[in-house]
């Protein structure tokens, strides 16, 4: 049995407010899938944009090159597509160019069928003071889980 791939974005949900979320595929090469399965990737820095006729590109992904991999191995920061339904796709592009929102990656997965997922938002970014908010209640959070603890 293999074990679960869980790649995450951590940084996302600080910098940004999540709107809305799809689960997308992405178009992969032979050796970017093996890597994936050795949990050698990172969508730490990668955002989402499309290309002029309507196509959704995951851009500064980065995917290591496979250890065992020829001279056919793969590019680490190459773009590359995520296969979404036409009407999800319109919908997407409409609120990024009328909205200024934009897609972020959240999650990368493998799943139970062997292919690659990954976890897309819509989000808007923060304001500097919703950044310190956040903080703000993660440490009274904290705080307040080590006061249970004590008193238990």
């Amino acid at each position: 049995m293999q074990k679960k791939i869980n790649i995450q974005n951590k940084k996302a949900r600080f910098l940004y407010e999540i709107l809305d979320k799809y689960t997308a595929g992405i178009v992969l090469s032979g050796t970017e899938i093996k890597s994936i399965r050795n949990s050698k990737a990172s969508i730490a820095e990668s955002f989402c944009e499309f290309n002029d006729r309507g196509e959704l590109f995951v851009v500064n992904m980065t995917v290591e090159e496979y250890k065992f991999g020829t001279h056919y191995n793969h590019r680490p920061k190459a773009e590359r597509k995520l296969l979404l339904n036409k009407r999800e796709l319109k919908k997407l592009e409409k609120e990024v160019k009328n909205s200024g929102l934009t897609i972020v990656p959240l999650k990368l997965f493998i799943n139970d069928k062997g292919f690659a997922k990954l976890d897309i938002a819509l989000a808007r970014g923060k304001k500097l003071y919703d950044k310190r908010e956040t903080i703000k209640d993660r440490d009274n959070k904290r705080n307040l889980d080590r006061v249970k603890k004590i008193y238990k």
